[in-house]
């Protein structure tokens, strides 16, 4: 059998026409041409090229060799496109999803950076809740769900992305603003803006005060932690968030984030089915997260925002 590198001198010369022009266009002494040709004629039992007036020009019965090192050469170049365009990503779309507490600031700039990885990569994001993260990704609609909850499927693999904390969340000029550390008992104690504590996520805000056996009534109920800040901005009432949620500098306008001072935790997870291989681009994707996460915890205010 003839080896890619005899293949690739037979091609030098056919396109040169001589040794030495063979020998410049791949870089190496014109010598080593000339013992690789003969080797190859040799194992092959045949004549390649007739010397012509100083020229190497392709024999009559190996015409069919030539039409066939062509061959593995343009099937060389498409494989070196091939891989071009899988590093681009401009032959791949993904789809991957985020609950809105991290769709809102950490997911983007994630996504920032992947497609600076992959700068003709196609992407279909979208915001889900926690619950419909199940279907998302089992019934094919998406690869990768980033969430603020670890759910127990057997269809699905959970990979932690972030372990971070509450905070709570009160209007600028609120008489809790004016605290460097908030307790749960104060806030309990005010007009409670959150989530349906019934919701995944809402009780992943409303733990805190299950945790500190504090009764709690909530006079406002919304549906994301973005409504939420917004409406502790217009000075409705008061509010426990993630950090996460709140990453966003525009997010924090009017707002007074303080740290909590019970013991608090929130995580975050890539969800994945277990029924399919992970593409690279969700693999990196998966990186990005982990990296953007990093520094809201790096960034996190001392205590006053």
């Amino acid at each position: 059998m003839l080896t890619l590198r005899q293949i690739e001198v037979i091609r030098a010369i056919m396109m040169a026409g001589t040794v030495k022009g063979a020998a410049e266009f791949l870089g190496v002494s014109a010598p080593g041409i000339s013992r690789v040709m003969k080797h190859t004629e040799s194992q092959l039992g045949l004549r390649l090229f007739s010397r012509t007036h100083g020229r190497y020009v392709p024999t009559h019965e190996a015409a069919d060799i030539f039409n066939q090192v062509s061959g593995v050469f343009r099937s060389v170049e498409n494989l070196q496109h091939s891989i071009a365009a899988l590093k681009s990503g401009e032959t791949s779309t993904v789809c991957l999803a985020a609950v809105p507490s991290i769709a809102q600031h950490v997911f983007p700039n994630a996504i920032k950076q992947l497609r600076d990885d992959f700068p003709d990569l196609k992407l279909n994001l979208n915001t889900i809740k926690i619950e419909e993260a199940i279907d998302y990704l089992l019934l094919g609609k998406g690869e990768m769900a980033a969430l603020s909850y670890k759910l127990d499927h057997p269809g699905l693999v959970m990979q932690p992305l972030y372990a971070g904390r509450l905070v709570a969340v009160v209007p600028t000029g609120h008489p809790l603003a004016a605290q460097s550390v908030v307790s749960v008992h104060d806030l309990a104690k005010d007009v409670l803006i959150s989530i349906d504590p019934d919701d995944p996520y809402g009780a992943i805000l409303a733990a805190p005060f299950y945790q500190n056996a504090l009764p709690f009534d909530l006079s406002i109920q919304a549906r994301t932690g973005q409504m939420v800040a917004a409406l502790v901005a217009q000075g409705l009432g008061v509010a426990i968030l993630d950090e996460l949620s709140l990453a966003s500098p525009a997010m924090r306008d009017g707002l007074a984030i303080r740290p909590i001072k019970e013991p608090t935790t929130f995580r975050a997870y890539a969800a994945f089915s277990a029924e399919r291989p992970r593409s690279i681009f969700a693999e990196r994707m998966l990186a990005h997260l982990k990296a953007e996460m990093g520094r809201v915890t790096v960034m996190r205010p001392a205590n006053r925002t």
